[in-house]
């Protein structure tokens, strides 16, 4: 019962930190392109790296410190359904070639930030 409110208390920090960052993304840079979830994944990706490396590698911490972060926060954070969902509403829209570029862009960002955070707590 532990487990599941650790990750529920970061899984309700997760979701508002991700709807915070979605809907101010979107007021100052337009939504033509998803670019709030693609911020989102992005930084997610980069986060999971960082802090899987930190929790497993670096640092002794109590192994619920990654349940709240790793399992609650970051997976509410990303945002994968909704990057689906935006894809699909482009190409519903013939918007092709922005649905293309999302999907090309948050795959190869999104591993490249995966690797960054990973490389970014080795050197630490």
């Amino acid at each position: 019962m532990q487990n599941i409110v650790i990750v529920g208390m970061g899984g309700f920090l997760g979701a508002v930190a991700r709807f915070l960052i979605g809907m101010w993304i979107g007021q100052n840079w337009g939504r033509n392109f998803p670019l709030g979830t693609f911020v989102v994944n992005v930084s997610g990706s980069f986060l999971i790296g960082f802090f899987m490396v930190l929790f497993t590698e670096r640092f002794m911490l109590n192994p619920q410190w990654r349940t709240f972060f790793i399992i609650g926060f970051l997976g509410a954070y990303t945002t994968f359904s909704t990057f689906e969902y935006e894809t699909g509403a482009l190409i519903k829209d013939s918007e092709w070639l922005i649905a293309a570029l999302n999907v090309a862009m948050s795959v190869i960002t999104g591993f490249a930030a995966l690797k960054l955070g990973e490389g970014a707590a080795r050197i630490l």
